[in-house]
C-alpha cells in the first residue's frame, strides 16, 4: 500500500484551475520532493492530502485513508509544518511544545518523553525557556518541526520548509530529515531549493497546475535528450542578445548563474570563435528546465 496516492486529484477556483488531474504515489519510508514555481500547485495540493481543502474532482488516500472521507482522521495521523512560522512567539520553546502535545492527545509521561526528544532533536535544550519571538528563523523551524512530529506521524508534509533560513540552517535540518525517513517515516516535502532536491528518493515537478514529471533524479536527467554544453561568457545576458540559436542542431539554450547552458543535438560539433566550453551532466534546474520549455512547446504529455 503506497503512503501517498492521488487519481486525477484537481481543485478549481471559480475558472481558475490551480491542481490539474494530478497522480502521485508514493511508497512509505519515501522523501518525496514536490518542486514548482510560485503558483504552480504545489501547497494547495498539499492542503487537499492533508483533509484541509477540499478537492473539486478525483480523490486521494494517505495511509488507507480516503482524503474525501476521512479527513478528520487523516490529520490525526499526520504531521504538518507550513512555509510559515505557525507557533506561538509569545510561548516558550517549552510551552511551544507542551501547547502541541496536548492537541495530539498525548498522555502525561509520553508528552515528557516526546518533549523531552524533541528538545534534544532540535538542539533547543538549552533554550527551552527562551520565548520563540526571540529564536532566529533556523531555530523556528527546528521547533516548527519538533511540533510537528511529537505524535510520531507515519507521514510527514513539509510546506517550504526551508525558505527564508540560511544555508548551515538549511543543512542541518535535511539532516534531521533524513533520520526521520530512515526511521520508516514518509516525507512529502515542497522546496525551492534544487539542491535539497537531488537528495529526495523521488521527485514530481508540477507546473501550472499539471504533474510534468515524476521520477528519481537520475532517471529524470537521463531523459534529457542530446549533450549539454556549458559556456564561460563574461556576461551572459549580452551573449544571449548577439547568439543565434535558430539551429535545428541547438535544442535550447539560457543562462545559467554567470554561465551559458547549450543543449545540442548528439553528434552535433558545436563551435564558437574564442568560445571555451565543456560538456555536464544536467543538474536538476537543467531538467526543471527543459520540462517547463517542452510542456510550454507541447511536446511532452
Amino acid at each position: 500500500m503506497a503512503a501517498v496516492e492521488t487519481i486525477n486529484l484537481t481543485k478549481t477556483f471559480g475558472n481558475f484551475t490551480a491542481v490539474d488531474k494530478i497522480n502521485l504515489s508514493i511508497e512509505q519510508g519515501m522523501i518525496y520532493g514536490f518542486l514548482g514555481p510560485n503558483g504552480s500547485g504545489k501547497s494547495t495540493t498539499i492542503r487537499m492530502l492533508c483533509g484541509i481543502l477540499a478537492p473539486t474532482a478525483g480523490n486521494g488516500t494517505i495511509m488507507g485513508l480516503d482524503i474525501l472521507k476521512d479527513g478528520e482522521l487523516i490529520k490525526s495521523k499526520i504531521g504538518y509544518m507550513s512555509q510559515r512560522f505557525s507557533l506561538y512567539d509569545e510561548l516558550t520553546v517549552h510551552e511551544n511544545l507542551d501547547f502541541y502535545a496536548g492537541m495530539y492527545d498525548l498522555n502525561k509521561n509520553e508528552k515528557r518523553l516526546r518533549i523531552d526528544e524533541m528538545l534534544e532533536m532540535s538542539g533547543l535544550k538549552e533554550r527551552r525557556h527562551e520565548i520563540a519571538a526571540n529564536l532566529s528563523g533556523g531555530w523556528k523551524q527546528r521547533l516548527a518541526l519538533g511540533c510537528s512530529i511529537l505524535h510520531k506521524p507515519p507521514i510527514l508534509f513539509l510546506d517550504e520548509p526551508t525558505g527564508g533560513v540560511d544555508p548551515k540552517s538549511r543543512r542541518l535540518f535535511w539532516d534531521i530529515i533524513y533520520q526521520l525517513a530512515l526511521a520508516g517515516t514518509t516525507i512529502m516535502v515542497t522546496t525551492h531549493f534544487m539542491d535539497e532536491a537531488e537528495h529526495c528518493d523521488k521527485i514530481g515537478f508540477i507546473f501550472e497546475g499539471r504533474l510534468i514529471a515524476d521520477n528519481t533524479p537520475e532517471s529524470l536527467k537521463k531523459l534529457i535528450p542530446g549533450k549539454l554544453l556549458e559556456l564561460q561568457v563574461g556576461d551572459p545576458m549580452a551573449f544571449l542578445e548577439k547568439f543565434n540559436s535558430h539551429s535545428d542542431n541547438i535544442l535550447d539554450v539560457y543562462p545559467y548563474g554567470t554561465s551559458i547552458h547549450v543543449l545540442v543535438k548528439d553528434g552535433y560539433d558545436f563551435a564558437l570563435n574564442n568560445i571555451s566550453y565543456q560538456i555536464i551532466e544536467p543538474s536538476l534546474e537543467d531538467v526543471f528546465v527543459y520540462y517547463v520549455k517542452s510542456n510550454r512547446k507541447g511536446v511532452m504529455s
